[in-house]
């Protein structure tokens, strides 16, 4: 009597795709989940707190400088992350609510909101980053 698993394997060699093509698939996405991982553990979660420690340094250097632009980029940096909390985390709650039907118009509608809410986001840092700039370039 042959194994019960037997006429599994013979019911997927049947099949018009290769096991090497699954086991290439499997390696793929085994590397995209570990290199988002790896991402968001070196350069998304540093870059939140690079926030705030760039906020602290901004005003200290504004403190003992007393340019203007130092607390205004060090306060455009440091808004990043109220926003983040206010704007953007109650969207991302409701993106990962389990009732959220993610075929549904809500789910593109929250979708293109985060996208808008990430892009001012993104606007904080750059003007934080230029004002900054031009505080080095005018000392």
């Amino acid at each position: 009597m042959r194994h019960p698993s037997s006429a599994v394997a013979d019911g997927l060699a049947s099949l018009p795709f290769s096991f090497m093509a699954l086991e290439v698939l499997a390696r793929v996405c085994a590397g995209l989940f570990a290199g988002a991982s790896i991402y968001i553990t070196a350069v998304e979660h540093p870059a939140r707190l690079a926030c705030v420690v760039g906020l602290l340094a901004a005003v200290g250097a504004w403190w003992r400088a007393g340019h203007t632009g130092l607390l205004v980029g060090g306060l455009l940096l440091g808004a990043v992350v109220p926003f983040t909390l206010l704007g953007i985390l109650p969207t991302n709650r409701r993106l990962l609510a389990r009732n959220l039907d993610p075929e549904s118009a809500e789910a593109a509608a929250l979708l293109a909101r985060w996208g808008r809410l990430h892009a001012v986001r993104s606007v904080l840092g750059g003007l934080a980053f230029g004002t900054l700039l031009v505080c080095v370039a005018q000392t």
